[in-house]
């Protein structure tokens, strides 16, 4: 079993995350901004969209260039304390 310093990912590694917000026009847009800062090389060909059955809500799918735990660490939490996001997985 890992300890907590060590990590289960490889880096550098192409990582998948899982983004839950309300139905907005600017939401894409703002968490591909929001994701640059963490990612430079990130672009918005690398998210998947998928709006709720009844369009309430849209899941995205961003898929980043990890290097580090850190920068992992920091994008969940700059994702999860935006007033946008719901959920982040």
């Amino acid at each position: 079993m890992p300890t907590p310093t060590e990590s289960l990912i490889e880096y550098p590694s192409e990582f998948p995350i899982k983004i839950m917000g309300a139905m907005q026009d600017t939401f894409a847009q703002t968490i591909v901004e929001l994701v640059v800062l963490h990612d430079p090389t990130f672009h918005a060909g690398k998210m998947e969209m998928r709006p709720s059955t009844k369009g309430t809500y849209l899941a995205l799918t961003v898929t980043v260039s990890a290097t580090s735990r850190e920068q992992l660490d920091n994008l969940y939490r700059a994702l999860s304390s935006h007033p946008m996001v719901k959920v982040v997985l």
